[in-house]
């Protein structure tokens, strides 16, 4: 059995060594320019805090607004090089999208037939539109609708003072999950594609999708009733699209059901 795995376990690690390889060179020549990602970064945020106006303590509010990282504390010694390591390899991994995206239609285009493989070019395309416009429309949407919200809460009682790792976390996990979101419609047009679903495989599990969607937004947004709504709104409509595509690619069809055999 592990000889039958093994040609395959070797194309693994070929197509990861890679992927990997991308991800480095991109990680080293954003780690080159990780202060200006970072400022670009916080931008969102700076643009909340000074719309706010809120109270910064002993910090200077022209700092925060006229430089992004301006009044980002840190709480240890080397968080300042973690964090540019951070959002260096996050860069990086952005930056290596298509190639990854490349390798991963490498891996598995063995198993398709030849008219299957023809799709590669418009599978690597289309994925990283998507994760691409997953990514901007969290940074020039939902993200800064979300920090308003958090940081007019409360204005006036709290003494704001951003960590860095906490927003640069927060930040991370609220863009790559709004990225990876995108990608549905191209999975399930890709899964049409090879016949594994129809419309009708969608639409029976819509209910189930519906219940999924609000659990995840929950899951990755802050608390707030705002920010949730924000991420689930879109991932219906995300899966309304798919459904329409699916239906245009690879139709239920009767037959399909009075065929198959008891």
């Amino acid at each position: 059995m592990f000889e039958d795995l093994k040609p395959h376990l070797i194309e693994l690690k070929k197509r990861i060594m890679i992927a990997v390889t991308a991800i480095v060179i991109g990680l080293l020549a954003a780690f080159a320019f990780w202060e200006y990602i970072l400022m670009w970064i916080v931008e969102p945020l700076s643009s909340a805090v000074c719309s706010a106006n809120i109270d910064l303590g002993e910090f200077d509010a022209s700092k925060l607004c006229g430089n992004g990282a301006g009044t980002l504390i840190t709480t240890s010694v080397i968080e300042g090089l973690f964090t540019a390591f951070k959002i260096s390899f996050f860069t990086g991994l952005v930056a290596a999208m298509p190639v990854i995206f490349w390798q991963l239609w490498l891996f598995i285009a063995p198993g398709l037939y030849d008219h299957e493989k023809k799709y590669v070019i418009p599978f690597v395309f289309f994925a990283t539109l998507m994760f691409a416009s997953g990514f901007l429309f969290c940074y020039y949407i939902v993200l800064p609708m979300s920090l308003d919200f958090a940081i007019h809460f409360g204005k006036g009682i709290f003494v704001y003072l951003p960590k860095t790792t906490e927003y640069i976390d927060f930040f991370l996990k609220f863009t790559i999950a709004f990225s990876l979101s995108f990608e549905l419609p191209v999975i399930s047009l890709f899964l049409a594609k090879i016949n594994f679903i129809t419309d009708r495989t969608l639409k029976n599990f819509a209910r189930y999708a519906v219940v999924l969607i609000f659990i995840f937004a929950a899951i990755i947004t802050p608390p707030d009733v705002i920010s949730q709504i924000l991420m689930a709104i879109p991932l219906l409509l995300l899966y309304a699209l798919s459904i329409f595509i699916v239906r245009l690619v690879n139709p239920y069809k009767e037959e399909d059901e009075t065929n198959t055999p008891a």
